[in-house]
């Protein structure tokens, strides 16, 4: 790829960053080619602390109640935080992508790696917002050094991340010691073609000599990027050190850092091994645990699961002692990488790539959600989601949804154009990928996510739109990340309460829950779902990871008061926001911080006319058995639960006994739906009242007459 003339430049002084913010944000509007500094205002930074929180501020203000995904107004903002960008504390250089859901309607946010957002802080921006369309594929480039911004027309060339990115890390950079400075967001010619974009977000592996790749994966943020006719943003900045936030108490920080490297040195190799196998350690566990989707959701385990658990691909396909870390001094490491596989399928057969190694989220997704159990397929998978620029996540439930349509008779080859959608059949889920790539035949209308293909089958075939509902496995219009959450109340209200969806980043509660029994009444669920979806909002606001908060623990932790909240790296990150900002936060101010955000984000649902109570409905398929098959496979332990419940099931069908178990379970389900919304401060419809948002401070004019539309 060759990039053609400057339509715009814009020249500035790079700003010094003071305790972590650079205190302006760079935007651009493609349609008219405006690039401009805006300042952060210190009520921005006291409101909305950064990454996520500026993200959702800058989008509420730049649209309005009926825009829509592909309206030019729409922006994508890409923002760190305040500790972004440190290179003492491990997990530090994320960053957060917020924009309008191609599959929601509704703000979707995403948590990053890579080296995009530290280098755009010390580029001189706290935040990049874009807003706008370009009439033809043009690139970004922010040259920090220079203090130099250009859009430039981006002439023909690759349509796929993993060329694109290394193409353009090649172009920018001056020498190959220079690429390391430089990271490029891209996505692929699936993002274009689909409802399920995703951003990949590169940084140079100086170990391996290649350019790699992080992403943003959910809701469709790649299909926004593509629409606006952006082919990639560059940003380049030498000179990051240890003091490029110039924080107020380094020592401080160092600390904190000396603590959790120690942890990590002395104990992940005796708990989840994230420096070998990052975390596809989940799969063996969630197997065991019967927890691990099998077949869309029907089942959460599987014999052949050992095939592709960690152990396999730790001995045979993850490239061992290398350190995998996607920003600097982050020693869990957990960023693992496929060196030289050779693509077997599509355009680029033949070719060697280096393949970011499968997480857990898309081993579970692309390979036992699809029934599939062959690593080699979750590899091609896996590559061909990230550089065609679609989310594995989202890919695995259209597929395993689409296949238990085939196997129930629900549609036929007329239907898929041919391909015979059978759970277990690779070949048939990796032509439907190229399809979803290149916008052909049946992958044109599934790559238009679950709840759209649910609808387009019940058009087309006469369906049941209830049994539909049932096994389509999203909310909200996105789709379920991967845990069997049908033995766990809590976890079903995680997915279904989700802001953006059903994402486990926000509340993952099927341990506390299911597992240790730490949970038992609805009070403790309501509590549970109250404080971590808030603190877990926290990262996404700092620019931080969530992985060195609980896929390491101290090795004291079970002796604290609450073990659960891994009170230690709490503490520690009270002390690394007060070492970089010079505000001395308690544990309770760091929570508020994330409750003002979370409260923002709910009520941001409620101006795109969504955001109550019938939105957070999950299928039943995440609170218990759907199908006479399902039950059966786990009778004992569903016949055990309806007798102690005290229904007579002698002589009952299986039919009969389902029937008992739904009801209970909706009913179960709505209690918590109860307890969770009085625990949050919202009315029984899921609106935050108004003593809320005072409470929070978020009380702005547009929010009080937002929300009084929906007072009881």
């Amino acid at each position: 790829m060759t990039t053609g003339k400057i339509l715009a430049k814009y020249e500035y002084q790079p700003a010094k960053i003071e305790k972590g913010y650079a205190n302006q944000t760079l935007y651009i509007n493609l349609s008219d080619r405006t690039i401009k500094a805006k300042p952060v205002t210190e009520q921005m930074k006291q409101i909305f602390t950064g990454g996520r929180g500026f993200g959702l501020w800058y989008l509420w203000n730049a649209v309005s109640g009926d825009t829509k995904w592909n309206d030019p107004e729409n922006e994508i903002i890409i923002a760190g935080g305040p500790i972004c960008g440190i290179t003492q504390y491990p997990g530090s250089g994320k960053a957060a992508v917020v924009t309008l859901s191609p599959l929601t309607g509704c703000p979707i946010d995403n948590n990053v790696g890579g080296y995009f957002a530290p280098l755009l802080k010390f580029s001189g921006w706290d935040a990049l917002e874009i807003q706008g369309k370009a009439d033809k594929d043009v690139i970004i480039f922010i040259d920090g050094n220079k203090g130099l911004v250009t859009i430039e027309e981006a002439d023909e060339g690759h349509d796929d991340t993993h060329l694109i990115a290394e193409e353009l890390t090649e172009k920018y950079a001056d020498s190959e010691e220079d690429k390391r400075n430089i990271s490029v967001v891209s996505s692929g010619r699936g993002a274009e073609n689909t409802l399920i974009g995703i951003l990949n977000v590169s940084f140079y592996d100086v170990k391996r000599k290649a350019v790699r790749v992080k992403q943003a994966g959910r809701g469709g943020s790649g299909t926004v990027f593509r629409d606006k006719k952006i082919k990639a943003i560059i940003v380049k900045y030498k000179g990051v050190t240890g003091d490029s936030n110039n924080p107020a108490d380094k020592e401080k920080i160092i600390n904190a850092a000396i603590r959790l490297h120690r942890e990590i040195f002395e104990l992940d190799k005796l708990q989840n091994r994230m420096r070998e196998v990052g975390t596809a350690h989940l799969v063996g566990i969630m197997n065991d645990y019967d927890l691990l989707p099998v077949m869309n959701f029907q089942y959460g385990s599987h014999p052949d699961a050992v095939k592709i658990t960690s152990e396999v691909f730790r001995e045979k396909y993850f490239t061992q002692n290398v350190p995998d870390n996607c920003w600097h001094g982050c020693s869990l490491s957990c960023a693992k990488a496929v060196d030289n596989y050779e693509v077997k399928t599509g355009p680029y057969k033949g070719q060697k790539v280096c393949v970011d190694a499968a997480e857990y989220e898309t081993i579970a997704a692309v390979a036992s959600n699809c029934g599939i159990f062959d690593p080699e397929y979750v590899i091609e998978a896996n590559f061909y989601c990230d550089t065609y620029g679609l989310d594995t996540i989202s890919f695995g439930n259209i597929v395993g949804f689409a296949m238990e349509c085939y196997e129930r008779g629900i549609i036929n080859k007329e239907i898929t154009g041919g391909l015979e959608l059978k759970f277990g059949n690779a070949e048939a889920a990796l032509e439907l990928l190229h399809q979803m790539g290149r916008g052909e035949g049946f992958g044109e209308i599934a790559g238009q996510g679950v709840k759209r293909l649910r609808e387009y089958i019940i058009e087309k075939t006469g369906a049941d739109p209830a049994f539909l509902r049932d096994i389509s496995m999203e909310v909200k219009g996105l789709e379920v990340s991967m845990y069997v959450s049908k033995e766990s109340l809590a976890q079903q209200g995680g997915y279904a309460f989700a802001n953006k969806g059903p994402q486990h980043d926000e509340a993952w509660l099927i341990f506390m829950d299911m597992v240790n029994k730490q949970i038992p009444t609805f009070e403790d669920k309501a509590e549970a779902l109250h404080y971590f979806p808030v603190f877990r909002t926290w990262f996404s606001l700092q620019g931080l990871c969530k992985l060195p908060w609980n896929d390491i623990i101290p090795a004291d932790n079970a002796i604290t008061n609450e073990p659960h909240k891994i009170p230690a790296h709490v503490q520690n990150y009270v002390d690394i926001f007060t070492g970089v900002t010079g505000k001395n936060i308690t544990r309770e101010e760091l929570l508020l911080q994330s409750e003002r955000v979370f409260n923002f984000q709910r009520i941001f649902n409620l101006k795109m006319g969504r955001g109550t109570r019938e939105y957070d409905r999950p299928p039943f398929r995440l609170m218990g058995p759907a199908t006479k098959e399902e039950y059966e496979s786990r009778a004992e332990r569903y016949d055990k639960q309806l007798k102690e419940l005290g229904y007579d099931i002698e002589g009952k069908t299986t039919e009969e006994k389902m029937t008992m178990l739904r009801q209970y379970r909706e009913s179960q389900f709505e209690k918590l739906v109860d307890a969770v919304y009085k625990r949050r401060g919202w009315d029984k419809n899921g609106v935050p009242t108004l003593e809320t948002v005072k409470k929070l401070g978020i009380d702005f004019p547009d929010v009080v007459e937002l929300i009084s539309r929906y007072r009881e």
